[in-house]
């Protein structure tokens, strides 16, 4: 599995610096964001070091589909039951600040804020 000796996130996988996990498998690792910005707050990331959704391939499918598919399931066992946010930075302009793909899973027991505010001008 290729991992980037400088890249948080695969220290994190690496089991160099700590986590609270959520999940782990062979291809995917959850674990909780630092900076929760809600009372569920987690990340699903592939263990293949991808630095952005632009450098993702085929061959990265399995694991980021791996991901979709239980992102419900941990959200709701976290704490949100009633809906949850999924966000992907990509890079500078999606606000990206670890360049590793991430998935965000953002709930909890009350309505989200808005998601972007829409300029109409």
């Amino acid at each position: 599995m290729a991992t980037d000796p400088d890249c948080i996130f695969c220290k994190i996988i690496r089991g160099e610096i700590p986590s609270r996990k959520v999940y782990e498998d062979a291809d995917v690792l959850a674990f909780h964001d630092i900076e929760p910005v809600a009372p569920v707050h987690f990340m699903l990331i592939p263990k293949r070091h991808v630095p952005s959704m632009y450098e993702l391939t085929p061959e990265d499918a399995p694991a980021m589909g791996k991901i979709m598919a239980i992102a419900g399931r941990l959200a709701r066992e976290q704490g949100a039951t009633d809906g949850f946010r999924t966000i992907v930075n990509t890079g500078r302009v999606g606000r990206q600040d670890v360049a590793h793909v991430h998935v965000h899973v953002i709930g909890g027991p009350d309505p989200l804020g808005p998601m972007i505010t829409r300029n109409n001008t």
